[in-house]
């Protein structure tokens, strides 16, 4: 052989056999590993020793400065607003895609009014879906059925005998317009006051009561006892103008003091929240429903208004009587989503203000605009 090719063969071979006689890079035999086993066609099983543990360090966790602790000075600002309005307020905020929470009075109870048709119509989809009911089936409403106050389905009613509904329209009906006759069709169609009670004892809401219906509620607040004549056009209205003030007075005190139908605020931004996390219904009724609380028409200048643009918001509103200027329940409950999809819950709710409307109006833009302008500090 000449001199080139033997140099180079023998460089060859020490390269190699410097490669595979490296400690560095060649592993060490497993303990106790088991040979090769040889299956009946010919096939080769080779046992697979304990997975080795990942040296990449875990994930430190979420970007997002909001995400574990509410934006500073967020707290300050919803006790400043809080503290000024003159009443009987709650108030609370929750990060739905986070792990805080807020609150001003958030663990009293406060009238719900029409904020309860939300558990109503949560009753009714858990029902969906546990298949004890259908979003097809038919409900027959009467004249026997008609309640009090906002119900624009009665006059369908009254001018047709009688309304065949399917439970989706009356969820639409119920939540986007508060038709009173229209919840609590559904509520009798669902078992009544102790079947929307079940469900939030089953899924654990926490403070949140659940009244006796429409009729029997107001009546109860006005210092009347209910008659179905009363559905009939303002004879509600006459028969409780009709009282003594004291009565009229004295049931109302005892209402606000002890709600049948009281809520914490900080109860419904967790119920919120679970909501939409998806862990209260099936994800088709939690789509559903958040698609129905987006075209919720009451409301339009409460918490909705105080957001900028570029924000989304899915709400409930509830409204109670009034006496002498003060409305015994007036509320806002809702989801609020910022441009980039984190997600807020915001409640505000007035069991007593000496404030006119406009002021609690603006009360509501004030604590919704707060929570956009601190978001993603």
């Amino acid at each position: 052989m000449s001199g080139r090719p033997l140099v180079a063969l023998t460089m060859s071979a020490a390269v190699l056999a410097g490669c595979v006689s490296s400690a560095a890079i060649v592993p060490k035999p497993r303990q106790q590993q088991q040979a090769a086993v040889r299956g009946p066609a010919g096939s080769v099983t080779v046992p697979i020793g304990q997975p080795v543990p990942s040296a990449m360090p875990r994930p430190a966790g979420p970007a997002d400065p909001g995400f574990r602790r509410a934006p500073a000075g967020l707290n300050d600002r919803i006790y400043e607003l809080w503290r000024a309005f003159p009443g009987k307020t709650g108030i609370a905020v929750q990060r739905i895609d986070g792990e805080w929470s807020l609150s001003q009075r958030g663990a009293e109870l406060f009238p719900q009014q029409s904020v309860s048709k939300l558990w109503v119509t949560l009753s009714v989809l858990d029902a969906v879906d546990q298949g004890r009911m259908t979003m097809d089936q038919r409900v027959r409403i009467g004249p026997e059925d008609l309640v009090v106050f906002h119900q624009p389905l009665a006059a369908r009613v009254r001018a047709e005998g009688s309304v065949t509904m399917s439970v989706r329209d009356l969820i639409e009906t119920a939540i986007t317009h508060s038709d009173n006759l229209a919840n609590d069709s559904l509520l009798r169609t669902v078992g009544g006051p102790n079947a929307v009670r079940a469900f939030i004892a089953k899924k654990d809401l926490g403070s949140i009561r659940f009244g006796p219906g429409e009729r029997l509620l107001q009546a109860g607040t006005a210092g009347l006892t209910w008659q179905q004549s009363y559905s009939v056009g303002r004879n509600f209205e006459a028969a409780r103008s009709a009282l003594p003030a004291t009565t009229r007075r004295t049931a109302m005190d005892n209402y606000l003091a002890n709600p049948v139908d009281g809520a914490s605020p900080s109860a419904i931004a967790s119920a919120l929240t679970r909501l939409a996390r998806g862990t209260l219904l099936s994800p088709e009724s939690t789509d559903y429903l958040q698609g129905v609380l987006s075209r919720t028409k009451s409301g339009p200048k409460r918490l909705k208004a105080g957001l900028p643009a570029g924000w989304k918001f899915m709400h409930k509103t509830g409204t109670g009587q009034n006496l002498g200027g003060m409305t015994a329940g007036y509320n806002d409950i809702g989801i609020a989503t910022a441009p980039d999809g984190t997600r807020y819950a915001i409640v505000v709710m007035m069991g007593t203000t000496t404030a006119g409307i406009p002021a609690r109006m603006a009360l509501m833009q004030s604590v919704s605009s707060a929570v956009a302008e601190y978001h993603g500090r």
